[in-house]
């Protein structure tokens, strides 16, 4: 039996770990004196609350400046509650109201407060701040009237109250409201420019004398817009220097008043890409507009659209993560949440979403049904293949699924409500045979925790689907699927994510879809996957379902999430993934009173690199770095650990990030000696008992961020009191919040 890609594995992962694992935050160039001017604003003592609205044209920066200042720490210590919505062009007052109430998460879930209409939300939210204090961020605001019909759902407690605006339109920055400071944002300096291209076009290595006088006079083209000044780093920064001067010859025969216009320098960006990066690019025109992306769906919808193909030494998702990491680079994808050293979440800047779909439309490569749009039904493109339908008010999606092309190979439905997700759920049996040439099915429906809706059987008329391969429901109210689920040969993908309450139930024709990769859920009962060769992701699972799974043949298993444990089982072994050769990936959550047996068969796995455990554990093995020696990332949570376990888990050659987290250590001193931890670079602490932690002036030498649970009796240097905070979701772990209305696992 071989593994895809010959997968070397462990070859593969030496390979991965040339380039850094980690991703940096990027550096806010010339945005200093901004940030230190509006934090003081902020800050002041000024009790009324007040708008700050960060003025300037598209690609200066102003939301990049605005998250700066909303991830501040003097920002999250000065107000009780803080939320950040996105407005666009298009908008309905209703849902901001809705969308700004969970992100300041004021309550529990959104099915008590979706019935609201607009005046009702008001009440709700006026009440839900009155006597806190608060921050909100509106982003992207094109009109003033936008401020306006949500001005009403804010008191002014007369505690220092702020909200941020930004905004490329003048009248909107200027007469939002009756106190108001308005920044205009200035464009880079020369100096400032160069410095901002030079992360992008030489982001390990430094210039020749050429490369620099060349690169200095295309970076003066670009204005000091900082947006033109990335993508040109991200466009040469894969260029060897006859690329420059073709890149240079092009941008001069395009000058106007001396300066290249942006719209220009984007698309010569895109014109540059290669085949395969050009048809993963231009996907990225079906997402709704700041719209936050989850990468690991993204590169599973690439696999399937077919726009990937491997080769003898990677997987096709290998491939596409180094596509991803290709237009990350050329600045073309912005990162937007990064956890476990990964980047988990991504979206596009509007300029280049904009590229994106007028490229696309021209060769009938996407269409997009936006009802808040009123998009004209005499403009349905009946010969386009790939529909994304956006959520609205209105019922206008079952009329447009009736008028697409039949021969429709991708149907997406974007962040649709929960009333409306409930609909579409009925309507599968219809485009089951409707669309019988689908590849891609999916609906992302809104979640709620405040009832529990009834769960609906996916209908037989799946078996006509035998093109799908990928199979994507969101709170799509679906779990239990029939047999005929068998006749889906090619099916790669089936996510099925929603309530935790809910378990899926899949036929035991499952194992016989030999072309499925990942497989995303709730399972409980028998789930026969054993000879899925190639199986790559499976989550989340329960542990009795585990358990009865030869996994001799999972040659290819890179993710396995293992959850509870049946409760009369009070030993749990890790003995059945000794044969996951390729696993990298491993997180096992037990019940209370619930103990491994020992960490020994983890040795078996050569490629782990992530391994998070909540149960108990009592005693890690003395030999941790011979053991696993590529690990890259631990957690431990209710691990009881009798002995200080930096002793063991400081000789970790490759750990970077390295959670303690409730319950993992019984004891009440920690020591880190000199040389250890050499790599680590994340460390969160949450033992409320912990009194004495001694550390090595030489400990830790790569330490980046250090969080120590808010009420520890823990008195630490002055060394460590200075390092700064993780990024927020550095080292979270189960469910993180996307789009202000589902969640990713991670």
């Amino acid at each position: 039996m071989q593994q895809e890609g010959k997968s070397s594995a462990y070859g593969r992962l030496k390979e991965l770990r040339r380039t850094p694992s980690f991703v940096v935050e990027e550096n806010v160039i010339g945005f200093e004196a901004d940030a230190n001017t509006l934090l003081a604003k902020l800050l002041e003592n000024e009790p009324r609350r007040f708008v700050i609205s960060i003025f300037g044209m598209g690609g200066l920066g102003k939301t990049t400046l605005a998250k700066k200042l909303y991830h501040s720490i003097d920002v999250r210590n000065k107000f009780d509650r803080c939320a950040w919505v996105s407005v666009s062009q298009e908008y309905r007052t209703q849902d901001l109201l809705l969308r700004i109430i969970e992100s300041f998460k004021v309550v529990n879930g959104t099915k008590e407060i979706e019935k609201f209409n607009e005046q009702s939300l008001e009440r709700y939210l006026h009440k839900s701040l009155e006597g806190y204090s608060y921050l909100v961020v509106i982003d992207d605001v094109w009109h003033k009237e936008a401020w306006e019909s949500l001005r009403r759902a804010f008191p002014d407690n007369k505690n220092g109250s702020r909200v941020i605006i930004t905004t490329r339109i003048r009248e909107v920055a200027e007469r939002s409201d009756e106190k108001i400071h308005v920044h205009e944002l200035r464009f880079l300096t020369p100096d400032e420019s160069w410095k901002l291209f030079c992360d992008k076009a030489f982001p390990s290595l430094n210039s020749d004398e050429g490369l620099d006088k060349l690169g200095r006079e295309m970076v003066g083209k670009c204005g000091g817009l900082p947006l033109a000044i990335v993508v040109l780093g991200g466009l040469l920064s894969a260029k060897k220097p006859q690329g420059w001067h073709v890149v240079r010859d092009h941008i001069w025969r395009h000058l106007r008043n001396d300066s290249i216009h942006i719209s220009y320098l984007l698309a010569l960006s895109f014109n540059d890409l290669s085949y395969q990066l050009k048809l993963c690019f231009l996907y990225l025109g079906l997402l709704p507009e700041d719209f936050e992306i989850c990468t690991e769906k993204l590169i599973q919808l690439w696999v399937a659209e077919g726009f990937i193909e491997g080769t003898e030494d990677q997987l096709m998702e290998e491939v596409a993560q180094d596509n991803l990491n290709e237009l990350i680079n050329r600045s073309l994808i912005q990162i937007e949440k990064k956890c476990w050293g990964r980047v988990i979440t991504c979206r596009v800047h509007d300029l280049l979403r904009d590229l994106a779909i007028e490229k696309a439309k021209q060769l009938n490569f996407i269409h997009i049904c936006d009802e808040d749009n009123h998009s004209s039904r005499s403009s349905i493109t009946v010969t386009c293949r790939r529909q994304a339908i956006y959520s609205g008010s209105g019922s206008e999606s079952w009329f447009w699924l009736q008028q697409y092309n039949p021969l429709s190979r991708s149907l997406l439905f974007f962040q649709q409500p929960e009333d409306k997700s409930f609909r579409i759920a009925q309507h599968l049996a219809f485009m089951c045979s409707r669309f019988r040439l689908l590849r891609i099915l999916d609906i992302d429906g809104s979640q709620s925790n405040n009832t529990v809706p009834k769960s609906r059987d996916f209908p037989k008329e799946i078996e006509e689907l035998i093109q799908l391969r990928y199979l994507g429901l969101t709170n799509g109210y679906i779990h239990v699927f029939p047999p005929s689920i068998v006749k889906l040969k090619r099916l790669q993908t089936l996510r099925l994510h929603g309530f935790e309450w809910f378990f899926d139930r899949l036929p035991t024709e499952i194992g016989k879809l030999q072309e499925l990769r990942h497989l995303i859920g709730n399972f409980r009962g028998t789930l026969p996957v054993h000879n899925l060769t190639n199986l790559q992701t499976l989550k989340n699972i329960d542990y009795g379902s585990w358990t009865k799974i030869n996994p001799v043949k999972l040659v290819n298993l890179r993710e396995l999430r293992i959850i509870s444990g049946r409760p009369n089982e009070k030993a749990i072994t890790l003995d059945s993934v000794t044969t996951l050769q390729s696993l990298r990936i491993l997180s096992v959550w037990l019940r209370p009173g619930q103990a491994f047996t020992s960490l020994k068969p983890l040795g078996h796995c050569p490629c782990l690199a992530d391994l998070r455990l909540n149960g108990k554990l009592e005693k890690l093995p003395i030999d941790m770095d011979k053991l696993l020696p590529n690990l890259e990332c631990l957690k431990f949570s209710g691990s009881l650990l009798q002995d200080d376990p930096m002793a063991s888990l400081e000789k970790l050659p490759n750990l970077m990030i390295l959670v303690l987290s409730f319950n993992s250590y019984s004891g009440k001193k920690l020591t880190c000696s000199a040389k250890g931890f050499p790599r680590l670079e994340i460390l969160q602490i949450d033992l409320k008992e912990l009194e004495e932690w001694q550390v090595d002036e030489d400990a830790m030498p790569m330490l980046r961020g250090l969080k120590i649970v808010e009420n520890s009796k823990l008195r630490i240097t002055e060394r460590l009191r200075s390092i700064p905070l993780p990024g927020e979701w550095e080292c979270e772990d189960g469910r993180i919040p996307i789009n202000n209305s589902s969640y990713i696992q991670v």
